[in-house]
């Protein structure tokens, strides 16, 4: 089981935008320092004092001096308004992501391990790896689609693939832990 310390909480901005995910022990910091509140699953905001006497079923614990306090999942920063930009990387992963983890061709959503990035003009045709010329494809669908266009296959694109224009939420929803509570700060639909 992993140390309580080294949980993920998500930052956000004073105006409620994520900033980034930290560890709770820099999160313990920022809250005792008063540099932010702590958010509960109803987005209460607590400040330390408060927080530490909260009981949340669920949550992970670290034991103190005067009781278990509960480790924080949603820090919400008193002061700072910025959101920092990121570029983002085409990868298998941030293309799956765009497209919701579902086929572009039938529609069905999948589990990653059973998708496949499909080049929309295929390679031996010239199409360049490229946000622009890759989709989410199941298996059946790729297969069926072979080294054609989706004309030349009698297939149609759900959505014209393009590059997303996400913040870096995106990149925190790529997190490989996450907690239902940061689900409202993470829209990560292609704009």
């Amino acid at each position: 089981m992993p140390y309580a310390l080294d949980a993920p909480v998500l930052l956000l901005n004073r105006h409620y935008q994520p900033v980034r995910v930290t560890q709770a022990r820099r999160a313990f910091t920022l809250l005792f320092v008063g540099s932010a509140r702590a958010l509960d699953d109803r987005y209460e905001a607590y400040d330390f004092p408060q927080w530490a006497k909260l009981q949340l079923p669920g949550y992970e614990t670290i034991g103190t001096m005067h009781g278990d306090v509960c480790v924080p999942r949603v820090l919400l920063l008193q002061r700072y308004a910025r959101v920092p930009t990121t570029t983002l990387r085409l990868s298998r992963r941030n293309v799956y992501m765009r497209d919701d983890f579902t086929c572009q061709y039938c529609g069905e959503q999948r589990a990653p391990k059973d998708l496949n990035l499909d080049h929309v003009t295929p390679r031996s045709r010239g199409g360049r790896t490229s946000w622009d010329n890759l989709v989410t494809s199941c298996r059946r669908c790729n297969f069926a689609k072979g080294s054609a266009t989706p004309e030349a296959a009698g297939m149609r694109l759900l959505r014209a693939p393009v590059r997303p224009s996400w913040s870096t939420a995106a990149a925190l929803a790529a997190a490989p832990r996450r907690f239902a509570e940061w689900e409202p700060f993470l829209v990560t639909r292609a704009g």
